[in-house]
């Protein structure tokens, strides 16, 4: 009489013939994905939050809309809106407040700590409709202002003169190449790439769904591999581009059907990208390709926020690994870290 197989074997026998087969079919990939992304493996949570960060909550008196770290200082700047309001606070990455500072900003959108060999700067994009409004200036770390991009006070999406029309995001690499995404929700809807010194390199998207359209470009990053990302917010999909030549290489809309990304920002490894999901109130964490094809966007875990929180822009201690969150909603800046 033949012995029945235990039931609990049944499924690895199984699983191993499927994965044969299918390396048969098509190649050794197959594996090398299932290996990287094993989907019956039961995720870990992540990260956790600091709860003693920052020390005193109530500095923050206004809508904290975006948040950058100097990871080389150890310093954390967070933007924020209001009436009679410091428009820039500067935090100890400890979570000391340190200064704040007002000068000719209106309203902040994004923010961004940009370190070189001799010095520190911190741009910020303004889509206020005032006199300072529909431009992306760069500062010094205790406020001074140290250049213009745009022409203040005007909306518009010429290039000679340069404009903006609520320009959302800057991302600015070692070299000084600058990436922007303009705009958050007027006329225009592109990504444009300017030189060190704020010459056009190249400039792609129009309003639209097509592939390299956007509907608010709201966050832009740029990976170790030449790739650019930029969360295409209300098309709910996050599209990527070739750095050098500003060529379409992909787009990620899988993982975005009950809310479109806001941010788009890598973890400190690059492994993962944190993007926030602000309808929703959650933090999306999601598998970066490596080098090779865009491929499709694999979430590997979440972190749930309370209600009302209204994540908007994020960024990452890429020393620490610490998550910084700019809560619209909540008013006020979170931080999370990693559990090693």
């Amino acid at each position: 009489m033949r012995r029945k197989r235990p039931p609990g074997l049944l499924w690895p026998v199984m699983a191993g013939v499927l994965l044969a087969l299918l390396a048969l079919l098509w190649g050794s990939q197959v594996l090398k994905a299932f290996d990287y992304f094993p989907p019956w493996k039961e995720q870990q949570q992540m990260y956790k939050l600091d709860i003693g960060w920052p020390k005193i909550p109530e500095y923050f008196t206004g809508q904290t809309f975006c948040v950058a770290v100097d990871s080389l200082h150890g310093l954390v700047y967070v933007g924020q809106r209001g009436d009679n309001v410091p428009k820039v606070l500067v935090f100890s990455e400890e979570g000391y407040f340190l200064y704040s500072w007002n000068n000719t900003v209106e309203m902040p959108h994004g923010i961004f700590v940009l370190n070189t060999a001799t010095d520190s700067s911190v741009w910020i994009t303004d889509v206020g409709t005032g006199k300072y409004g529909h431009t992306v200036k760069q500062y010094s770390p205790s406020g001074k202002l140290m250049q213009i991009l745009g022409t203040p006070g005007n909306a518009g999406s010429s290039l000679i003169p340069l404009q903006f029309d609520q320009p959302a995001e800057i991302f600015v690499e070692e070299s000084g190449d600058l990436y922007i995404v303009d705009g958050d929700g007027g006329m225009n809807n592109r990504l444009l790439k300017l030189s060190n010194d704020y010459k056009e390199i190249w400039l792609t998207g129009t309003n639209g769904t097509g592939i390299g359209q956007f509907k608010i470009p709201h966050s832009v990053t740029v990976d170790p591999f030449g790739r650019v990302w930029v969360a295409d917010r209300d098309n709910k999909r996050i599209q990527v581009f070739d750095k050098v030549t500003g060529e379409w290489l992909g787009s990620w809309n899988n993982c975005f059907s009950e809310d479109g990304p806001y941010s788009v920002r890598f973890t400190a490894d690059y492994k993962y990208l944190i993007v926030a999901q602000l309808n929703i109130n959650r933090l999306a964490i999601l598998a970066a390709p490596p080098v090779g094809s865009i491929g499709d966007c694999v979430m590997v875990h979440t972190v749930q926020l309370a209600d009302e929180t209204k994540p908007h822009l994020v960024d990452v201690d890429m020393k620490s690994g610490a998550v910084y969150v700019a809560e619209i909603g909540a008013q006020q800046v979170q931080k999370y870290i990693p559990i090693s």
